[in-house]
């Protein structure tokens, strides 16, 4: 992902400019205090990509540890246990 550096008052004088690129482009634009990189701007459905990458990243994060652990089973059992829990569940 490419990044567009732009100073803070781009962000206050050019926020459709800024908003319209960040959709188009698919690019970050850092907007920047003092010449400092302060804050990162991007299109919302680049931002909930990313948000379901990291989480999908940590949840194979933790099967991996899980796996170096010794926590494993059978998917037979992990599935008959689910659908039992399924089914309590629709019983209450």
């Amino acid at each position: 992902m490419r990044e567009v550096i732009r100073p803070s008052a781009d962000l206050r004088n050019h926020y459709s400019e800024i908003s319209k690129q960040c959709k188009e482009t698919r690019e970050a634009v850092i907007i920047t205090v003092n010449g400092r990189g302060d804050t990162a701007v991007l299109g919302l459905q680049d931002y909930y990509q990313m948000k379901s990458e990291l989480e999908l990243l940590r949840t194979l994060a933790e099967a991996e540890d899980d796996v170096r652990a010794g926590r494993v089973a059978l998917m037979k059992d992990s599935f008959d246990e689910l659908r039992a829990s399924l089914l309590e569940r629709k019983n209450v």
